[in-house]
């Protein structure tokens, strides 16, 4: 029989595993619906664990997945939050070399939506990254939402410890390995006694924004990380994204917003708010998108034809299409774009290899 927690949630499977919690799948038998079910990892530290269930409380925007309960029952905590169906941030940029433009403003645009509802009641995640976001199932992304605010400040304590030990860019803490490739430097080289506001999670954005348009961790990961962003070593721009110019206007623009999120300054940096009204002014495309494949090209390879994987469809697309490091080509088949009427066929734009 499945374990049945505070008379209410059944517990049906573990369906992830982060740095301090385990998450389940559950059923709430009262409104009949699914939940997450998220509990501390054993040693982890739970003084902190209700309080941080009041204040992820108070959040409350479609762009980040709401606490919905918290329950103490024999020796144990937990948090019920909103059930997201879909998949995590991290596993689509695993199939992408990079996003282009115009579905990246649709992602950095929801970011910083969520961001700025949290900033509005002082709820600071700390911890933003991919891992973090859920995203609705296949390539569209017109659904995300953050998670994890729920352990916001418990997350807080985990870094306050790491500073007090003296260096926190050599914690052996999986929540802080894991978000070192995004973490403001104003955290990574915090000493004890200082608190970090708003401004690391515009960092976070920043960063977690550059790896979405290049495919590349703009510092690097783990040690990587903390020693370049210390000397101010920063990955370049590639230049696929400009170098087009179907998609070199909006590239800059969000090149820009980034820019600026990632300013050594904390002071310098712009706001959620900021960050909201700025990409709510960009022009990007909204359409679906769809997953396929190239059957075949034509024109000595300069256009080709596409095969919807969905409903069969077939698309027909120019070279000058496509965004990224890497053309459709016999070895490289598998895409995301978007189609348009067209006759005799729908028009393929933009297009982008997936791995």
């Amino acid at each position: 029989m499945s374990e049945l927690i505070a008379g209410r949630y059944c517990v049906i499977e573990p369906i992830g595993r982060g740095g301090m919690q385990e998450v389940y799948l559950a059923h709430d038998n009262l409104l009949g619906c699914s939940v997450a079910l998220k509990t501390p990892q054993a040693g982890q530290g739970i003084k902190r664990f209700s309080k941080s269930a009041i204040i992820a409380a108070k959040v409350n925007h479609h762009n980040v997945a709401k606490t919905l309960d918290y329950i103490e029952e024999g020796g144990k905590y937990y948090l019920i939050e909103e059930f997201v169906p879909g998949r995590t941030l991290e596993a689509v940029l695993d199939e992408f070399g990079a996003v282009d433009p115009h579905l990246g403003a649709r992602i950095f645009l929801h970011l910083a939506k969520g961001v700025a509802a949290s900033h509005h009641v002082e709820v600071v995640h700390r911890d933003l990254k991919p891992s973090n976001i859920i995203v609705e199932p296949g390539v569209n992304i017109h659904q995300l939402k953050i998670t994890d605010f729920g352990i916001a400040t418990l997350t807080k304590e985990v870094f306050d410890q790491a500073a007090k030990e003296g260096d926190m860019t050599n914690s052996t803490s999986g929540t802080i390995r894991g978000a070192l490739p995004y973490m403001a430097p104003e955290m990574m080289f915090r000493a004890p006694g200082d608190h970090p506001g708003k401004e690391v999670d515009i960092w976070s954005l920043g960063a977690l924004m550059f790896r979405v348009l290049t495919g590349e961790f703009p510092f690097g990961v783990y040690l990587n990380a903390a020693v370049n962003v210390k000397t101010g070593t920063r990955a370049p721009w590639p230049r696929f994204m400009t170098v087009n110019p179907q998609y070199s206007s909006l590239a800059m623009k969000l090149q820009g917003v980034v820019e600026k999120c990632l300013e050594l300054d904390f002071k310098a940096r712009p706001n959620a708010d900021d960050l909201v009204e700025e990409l709510s002014d960009l022009c990007f495309i909204c359409s679906d998108r769809h997953e396929g494949d190239l059957t075949n090209l034509i024109q000595n390879g300069y256009s080709g034809f596409l095969k919807g994987k969905a409903d069969g469809a077939q698309a027909f697309f120019s070279m000058e299409s496509v965004y990224g490091g890497v053309k459709p080509s016999h070895d490289n088949r598998k895409v995301c774009y978007s189609k348009f009427p067209g006759s005799p066929h729908f028009r393929g734009h933009p297009v982008v290899v997936m791995k």
